[in-house]
């Protein structure tokens, strides 16, 4: 078999992240590898999803990077897709206004496990928003 270029390589890696737009968040968190990795000094459009430290961000506006501007530490410009999959339930994270938790959303806080009861949901379980549920 005969071995791949790079430029081959790279126009792969085109068509593979230009499929991977069309996916879910939650199909996109099964595979965050599809997408590409955050980068300094890149322009982003916003809607992009990119990856970041094993994390799956979506650009909230459309920017050129900056070193210090990482998707970790810049609400602003990144949202962090919370709920990485929809079969385990995941450890509450405050989100922001940008990534808030939906209706039927679930994650464990204190010990116990909570549903999201409203969707754009930015609050603690326990004090707006949540019931608590059977595990």
């Amino acid at each position: 078999m005969a071995q791949m270029t790079q430029a081959q390589a790279r126009a792969y890696r085109q068509i593979i992240e230009r499929a991977a737009e069309s996916l879910t968040d939650e199909q996109a968190l099964q595979a965050p590898m599809l997408f590409e990795r955050w980068q300094s000094d890149t322009a982003y459009a916003a809607g992009k999803r990119l990856h970041h430290d094993g994390v799956l961000y979506t650009v909230l506006q459309a920017h050129t990077s900056q070193a210090t501007w990482t998707p970790d530490v810049s609400p602003s410009l990144f949202a962090r897709v919370l709920i990485p999959d929809p079969e385990t339930i995941p450890d509450w994270v405050q989100p922001d206004s940008t990534n808030p938790y939906m209706t039927g959303d679930k994650v464990r806080h204190n010990d116990k496990i909570w549903e999201s009861t409203i969707d754009n949901n930015v609050w603690e379980p326990g004090v707006f928003g949540w019931v608590e549920v059977e595990e």
